[in-house]
């Protein structure tokens, strides 16, 4: 079972010190909804995301679109051998049933993530998506692997095929990619930095790369 972490996401709802910004206002005022009901949006909220701490990576919920979408279509996740956890930047993990279909259409998905973070799980009585406080080292505590590898630009190289032949070779191997545009992480996360590619990679791309060279192993 390989577990697939997208941590220090940029997913989050506007922050209240931008709550009363007109981007944000007009924004959510277009959708019906309350500023504070919203996903921060670098699409939309451009001007309103200079005045954040870190405001050049933040608003990228697409990021986390793309990921889900590639991991959970995976053939290894249809044949149960992967499970996929989202954790924010604001140390909250969301936690995803295998069977979870995400909407492929961007703005389902957004509509998606504003009830999740509203209702604390969707739909509240299967709870395929459901949201807790908690951060990536408490995270990688519970799932308990025997191997958890950071990708990371500057991690000691690996070819993918060696890379998934790693971890086919593991009983429970934990798997960390960044879901934030550019930088580094916020915070040194556990685990063997690992590098698939002698230049950065988007990190829908490390998602693929990684699950796909674990299948040619597992499968």
């Amino acid at each position: 079972m390989l577990h697939l972490v997208i941590a220090e996401a940029e997913l989050e709802l506007v922050p209240k010190a931008i709550l009363d910004h007109p981007a944000i206002v007009n924004h959510a005022r277009r959708r019906g909804k309350r500023p504070d009901e919203i996903l921060l949006d670098g699409t939309y909220h451009h001007a309103a995301i200079k005045k954040l701490p870190d405001g050049e990576r933040r608003g990228r919920p697409d990021i986390v679109h793309v990921c889900l979408l590639n991991a959970l279509e995976s053939i290894a996740n249809k044949e149960g051998l992967l499970r996929v956890y989202v954790h924010t930047r604001n140390d909250e993990v969301i936690y995803i049933k295998p069977e979870t279909r995400i909407p492929r259409n961007y703005n389902r998905f957004v509509g998606l993530m504003e009830s999740l973070f509203k209702n604390r799980a969707v739909p509240r009585d299967l709870e395929l998506l459901r949201i807790e406080e908690k951060s990536l080292e408490e995270l990688v505590e519970e799932l308990n692997p025997d191997g958890v590898f950071v990708m990371h630009e500057n991690g000691e190289p690996a070819k993918p095929s060696e890379f998934g032949k790693t971890l086919s070779e593991l009983r429970e191997p934990t798997v960390i990619v960044g879901g934030f545009p550019h930088g580094d992480f916020r915070a040194e996360p556990p685990g063997k930095k690992i590098s698939l590619y002698n230049a950065p990679l988007m990190a829908w791309t490390v998602v693929n790369e990684v699950i796909i060279s674990f299948e040619h192993w597992i499968l």
